[in-house]
């Protein structure tokens, strides 16, 4: 399917070509009125002239006029304005400056007309010269006048119009370009506007709303700023629940968790069936806890109460130290460009990503197999490495969503973990302005690979 084009781009050329089929029509009409004109007072002085020096002609030769005569004759004749008149005399041919213009260069269709005893006029261009010819006969003796007038001073008089027509034209369909341009601008301006504050408000800013809309939209922005009202007020009030029942739930988990440790202490005098269900609860409230702790965490970033605590450290000892803290030991390598790299970023936050990575590794590969740094123009990467089954396609876009495990399961066949792991390593990550995906592993082989992307601030 082919693209569509933009609504500005449509505006403009619309404009475009209005302007462009009026300054045409314009042009054309102006040209040929002012040819017509110029053309039509040119014949009709000539005209008048011509047929005053036929008159002169006649009174002046007979059947007995010799050539001389003849020549005398033309020589004395009032032509104005270039005019080269020519005689025809029985079969003799008389012109008063042959190299310009005398009997071969009169159309034949002309002469015909004229030796049928018509008076005629013709326009053609005889060499490079445009000529307006007149043909009168004679009918008491066997002769015609003839009388060229050039037209050259009208043919460049209407090639600079032309030119100056041409010129006015292109500056009129430019101007309506730019107009439809600035028009266009101005139309989509409030749609524009309406755009980016959507795109806010997915990226998370819930107080975008539209100010000083167009009068013609004020419905729309209206209805839009009541649907992201109703929206920041709906998104707060479950962010609250959420963080009302995590904090409710703390104060039975630690009585649960108290409890469960005085019976672990007298585990060895239960039955056999009674420790393995207390091994179960005891692993089922470690994951509860975890839940309530993940939720309070994501419940922060949702009513916007996450801020960062930054301060600079050694990228390469910030990742081993984090492995070691989270009970991994996987390979670390790292490009030359990262010795002595100092990072200034959360390292709570950070440090968490690296443990919910490791975790999510652990839990669906069987344990991550290398850590990798890697050093960019203004950004760093480290890349968690394991020797799974990978993650699909398809889920790749969506792993990172809240409670979303995809297809990958524990080496075991149990799902496990809360499902907000990751989800809270792309809320910390988009926090500190950088990014993480999942693709595949760049040697080829079978696995994941999760890229966090930081920003590098130089010092």
């Amino acid at each position: 399917m082919a693209a569509r084009v933009s609504l500005r781009l449509r505006v403009s050329l619309v404009f475009g070509l209005g302007a462009l089929v009026l300054a045409a029509g314009l042009s054309l009409i102006t040209y040929e009125l002012t040819r017509d004109n110029l053309l039509t007072r040119r014949e009709d002085t000539s005209l008048a002239r011509v047929l005053f020096n036929a008159t002169q002609v006649s009174r002046l030769i007979d059947a007995e006029s010799t050539e001389q005569q003849l020549r005398d004759l033309l020589q004395n004749l009032y032509t104005p304005l270039g005019a080269r008149p020519v005689i025809r005399f029985g079969d003799l041919w008389l012109s008063a400056n042959p190299v310009e213009f005398s009997e071969p260069q009169i159309d034949p269709l002309l002469k015909d007309t004229v030796a049928r005893g018509r008076a005629a006029q013709m326009r053609y261009v005889v060499g490079e010269t445009p000529f307006a010819v007149i043909g009168i006969p004679y009918f008491d003796i066997d002769a015609a006048y003839y009388e060229a007038v050039p037209l050259d001073d009208i043919a460049d008089t209407l090639s600079s119009l032309l030119i100056a027509l041409l010129t006015g034209s292109a500056i009129t369909v430019l101007a309506g370009i730019g107009i439809g341009i600035w028009a266009a601008q101005r139309a989509v301006q409030p749609l524009t506007d309406i755009g980016e504050a959507a795109e806010a408000i997915a990226a998370g800013d819930l107080n975008t709303r539209l100010e000083g809309a167009d009068p013609d939209l004020e419905r729309l922005s209206r209805s839009f700023n009541q649907m992201a009202s109703a929206l920041q007020d709906r998104i707060e009030r479950d962010a609250r629940f959420a963080s009302n029942v995590s904090h409710e739930l703390r104060s039975p988990l630690m009585t649960l968790t108290a409890s469960l440790e005085v019976l672990r202490r007298r585990q060895g005098e239960l039955p056999v069936r009674s420790q393995t269900a207390l091994n179960l609860l005891t692993a089922d409230l470690e994951h509860f806890k975890q839940l309530v702790a993940d939720l309070l965490e994501i419940s922060r970033y949702d009513v916007g109460a996450a801020a960062l605590e930054l301060e600079d450290f050694e990228i390469i000892e910030f990742v081993q130290q984090a492995a070691r803290a989270a009970g991994h030991a996987p390979r670390v390598t790292r490009d030359p460009d990262t010795e002595g790299l100092v990072l200034r970023a959360d390292r709570r936050r950070l440090a968490q990503v690296m443990a919910n990575l490791l975790e999510n590794a652990q839990n669906h590969a069987g344990g991550a197999t290398e850590i990798h740094v890697e050093r960019f123009d203004a950004s760093v990467e480290i890349s968690v490495i394991d020797a799974g089954p990978g993650v699909r396609a398809e889920d790749r876009d969506v792993i990172f969503d809240r409670f979303s495990r995809g297809s990958r399961q524990t080496s075991g066949g149990r799902f496990s973990g809360t499902g907000l792991g990751l989800a809270l390593v792309a809320e910390h990550v988009r926090l500190h302005g950088g990014s993480v995906r999942v693709t595949e592993r760049a040697d080829g082989a079978s696995g994941a690979r999760f890229v966090v992307t930081l920003p590098v601030i130089e010092q």
